[in-house]
């Protein structure tokens, strides 16, 4: 007993290093994407907050494409009954390549109440939507009680996400992946929605409007890469060489064996889903994939559980409002951002 507790203490501990960034004011970096007046900035430009209402969701966009960055935001969730709820922070570039878009997404799913958040990350090459490669997981703290960083680092040759400074999950570009690693500029978006068919329990609890407004807030944004202008769907790769050599000597992309020890440790305890332990959806393990010995004893090899798909679907459906909105606007608070 005495042992688990110091090994958790020490992976609170690696949790609570900070990464070298500088964060961006909502207006010099971002742009609303849709949901009217369920789009709140803060007074002082440097956080915004995300509702998701009877009438309709909301989200933000990138000013500009990257290709490869790292995207970053300290992230507070829905309390309460939150079924049927996704707030996703992802990468992708599905408005601009509609058939060969690629994605990095992160995932927050909501529950009933008393149950926690859980969250998937997952990743789609080139249009690659039929073969999706989720992981899931729980946390270790209540994602809706204060802000929790959470990030994506997306280089040529790594991915890697991370919760606070602890990497989770790492995928290694291989000559075998093929065009399903994503290498096209992407944007970054972050949203909230309604996903009732899928988020929860399969689809068997929906989100209940009774407990609406739901609120998500995002702060201390980061956007750190190489930005290109939507036209560039194919810049000069030779542009972005200089951004990318600096991207991959920063602090978060250097995985020591500490960070691995914390990732090893993470997935050890938190993630409960892997594709590549799948063997009903993937009776051949995809390429990318690391087979663990001690990961593959705790999964069993079926497919439980039931999964989005890409955002470019999703997003053209959260789009839709669900009313008509009264003409007034009835969200003015700005407390907790």
């Amino acid at each position: 007993m005495a042992l688990l507790f110091f090994s958790f203490c020490w992976f609170i501990a690696f949790a609570t290093a900070t990464f070298n960034v500088t964060t961006l004011p909502f207006d010099e970096g971002y742009n609303p994407l849709f949901g009217d007046g369920n789009l709140v900035r803060s007074p002082d430009g440097h956080s915004v907050r995300l509702l998701l209402d009877v009438y309709t969701g909301s989200g933000f966009i990138s000013s500009s494409m990257y290709r490869h960055g790292f995207f970053s935001a300290k992230i507070k969730l829905p309390s309460d009954y939150t079924a049927g709820i996704v707030v996703a922070f992802y990468t992708s570039n599905g408005d601009v390549f509609e058939k060969s878009h690629d994605e990095l997404d992160i995932e927050f799913l909501g529950n009933i109440e008393g149950k926690p958040w859980r969250f998937q990350t997952n990743m789609y090459g080139n249009g690659s939507t039929n073969r999706g490669r989720e992981e899931r997981y729980s946390l270790w703290f209540d994602p809706s009680k204060e802000f929790h960083r959470y990030s994506i680092l997306w280089t040529p040759n790594n991915i890697i996400f991370y919760v606070d400074e602890v990497p989770i999950r790492e995928v290694v570009r291989n000559d075998k992946m093929g065009g399903d690693y994503p290498s096209k500029p992407m944007s970054l978006y972050a949203t909230i929605w309604d996903a009732s068919s899928w988020a929860t329990n399969g689809g068997k609890n929906k989100v209940n409007y009774e407990y609406a407004p739901f609120t998500s807030d995002f702060k201390d944004l980061v956007l750190e890469g190489c930005p290109t202008g939507p036209i560039q769907k194919f810049p000069n790769t030779t542009t972005c060489a200089e951004t990318d050599a600096w991207l991959e000597s920063r602090d978060y992309a250097i995985m020591t064996s500490k960070s691995r020890s914390a990732m090893r440790r993470f997935r050890q305890r938190y993630m409960y889903y892997s594709y590549c332990y799948d063997t009903v959806r993937y009776p051949i393990t995809p390429p990318e994939c690391v087979i663990d010995p001690t990961e593959k004893q705790r999964f069993r090899d079926s497919g439980r559980l039931r999964f989005g798909g890409s955002h470019r679907k999703q997003m053209s459906n959260a789009r839709r409002k669900r009313k008509s909105r009264p003409t007034s606007n009835v969200f003015t608070e700005q407390n907790d951002m």
